[in-house]
């Protein structure tokens, strides 16, 4: 089948809506679930199932996806996750009980892992020169940079305006939408054959192992860190992922050729995003319940108070990260990006019971925006070093690095704030007060783990390409600019 060029730009729109669609779902439960704990039943502990039975799967089985891709052709991987994904969104929107809410949300995972996994694959791949690539990562960044915040936004919104269930229906539409666009606008790729690496212990090995190690993190505040559930499951986790490495290494046709950890940008890449993704944790989650359980903010005014930093975090990622990273260089753009993160959640370590939005919260709100920077660095430094052959397989590695980031980071500062908080109440404070202290440790921890990411960028990233080839990379991207 030939493949018209202007199609690769209708091709990037799917993958971003996709990309979006995905994030957006991360992160739009959290100002609904409070109404949606009211209208279902939910205990305390069954509430953090909501996020928990998505992340589960979505963690776990991006590898195998992507891997999956590469084998047996990544558009079918693709519209069969969005597919899944779309079914399970009206299942979640129609339930009746937590039950049922829980089983879609884990279907949601699924297929967003089939979905997402991809995704960079064939972006790489249809995008293959220097500055358009620049121009390609940057618009799909945009998306996942901001959809975290227009979550939160559009969860507020649809609650207060409709109802908890049509945070779950609004996926309906552009699932749709997307699978309809992509069967015409994505290559019809074959992939390489399920013989090339039809590896089925070490897919077992693998997914069994991210998924119980997610599971054992995202478990840690209700059990503790040095509970024998936490470090027994913790243990077999490590075993399990131990295994396939070491099946990796002598397979036949394994599930991930080790080669691809030969990259010095791609190890260092993925280490630098789940650290930068723990730590962002703080601000896509802990800010909104700060607001909403010490302000007194509804869902509809955290989501709007959030705005400014999705603005900002979708206008530099769209219109100025990928021209400052060919004049600069990815590695010098991400650093700078890591910066106005730490200086945000530094901010954010001062917030008091009876904080102003102007004064306190819209300068960190502002500062996020660096996010804008830093997403769109890390992916084009995670892909750098892919063979075209294994680029599904960097592409669920990146995406992997993400969701176990973004595990760590809910099992961590969570776990972090709400022992603090108790240690407050047990010592007088009162309630707003004992809540506060919790989150602006939360954030301290989480502006020292966005530091380790970037002494990490220091020491491990490569430095920019030398002046020519900077030059020529600019070249490039102001062609493809002005086409």
């Amino acid at each position: 089948m030939s493949y018209v060029r202007n199609s690769r730009w209708t091709a990037l729109g799917v993958l971003s809506a996709t990309g979006l669609m995905t994030i957006l779902d991360g992160s739009i439960v959290t100002v609904a679930m409070p109404a949606i704990q009211k209208d279902l039943g939910f205990s305390p502990a069954e509430l953090s199932w909501i996020v928990n039975a998505y992340l589960i799967p979505f963690g776990g089985l991006l590898l195998l996806a992507g891997r999956l891709g590469d084998l047996i052709g990544r558009r079918t991987m693709f519209l069969a996750g969005n597919a899944i994904f779309t079914a399970a969104s009206v299942l979640a929107g129609a339930a009746t009980g937590p039950g049922l809410l829980i089983a879609a949300r884990f279907l949601q995972g699924v297929g967003s892992a089939l979905a997402s996994a991809v995704v960079l694959g064939i972006l790489v791949t249809l995008f293959t020169d220097s500055g358009e690539r620049g121009r390609a990562i940057a618009i799909f960044s945009f998306t996942g940079a901001a959809g975290a915040s227009i979550g939160q936004v559009l969860g507020g919104v649809l609650t207060d305006a409709l109802s908890w269930p049509w945070i779950f229906f609004i996926n309906v539409p552009i699932g749709l939408a997307t699978i309809a666009l992509a069967i015409p606008a994505l290559p019809a790729d074959r992939g390489i054959g399920l013989a090339a690496g039809a590896d089925v212990a070490g897919a077992v090995l693998v997914t069994g192992g991210l998924m119980l190690g997610i599971y054992t993190v995202v478990k840690v505040e209700e059990y503790g860190w040095l509970a024998a559930h936490t470090l027994g499951l913790g243990a077999v986790s490590l075993a399990l992922l131990g295994a396939f490495v070491a099946r990796q290494a002598t397979a036949r046709a394994p599930l991930m050729p080790l080669r691809v950890l030969r990259s010095r940008n791609t190890v260092g890449a993925n280490l630098a995003q789940m650290l930068t993704v723990s730590g962002m944790f703080a601000f896509q989650v802990l800010v909104a319940l700060y607001m909403q359980r010490v302000l007194g903010y509804g869902a509809l005014e955290t989501g709007l108070a959030m705005l400014p930093a999705a603005v900002g975090i979708g206008s530099i990622s769209l219109f100025v990260s990928a021209r400052l990273s060919a004049r600069f260089g990815a590695r010098a753009v991400l650093m700078a990006g890591l910066l106005l993160l730490v200086a945000a959640m530094l901010l954010l370590t001062r917030v008091t019971v009876d904080a102003g939005y102007v004064t306190h919260l819209l300068p960190p709100m502002l500062l996020i925006s660096g996010g804008g920077l830093v997403l769109p660095a890390l992916a084009t430094l995670g892909m750098s070093g892919a063979r075209e052959s294994d680029a599904g397989l960097a592409s669920g590695l990146f995406n992997t690095t993400q969701q176990v980031g973004m595990a760590i980071g809910v099992a961590v500062l969570s776990t972090i704030a709400a022992s603090r908080t108790g240690e407050l109440l047990a010592a007088g404070a009162g309630q707003a007060a004992a809540l506060t202290g919790g989150y602006r440790l939360a954030f301290a921890i989480s502006a020292g783990l966005l530091l380790a990411a970037f002494v990490v960028a220091l020491a491990v990233l490569r430095r920019p390409a030398a002046r020519a080839a900077v030059a020529r990379e600019t070249a490039a991207m102001e062609t493809s600019a002005t086409s």
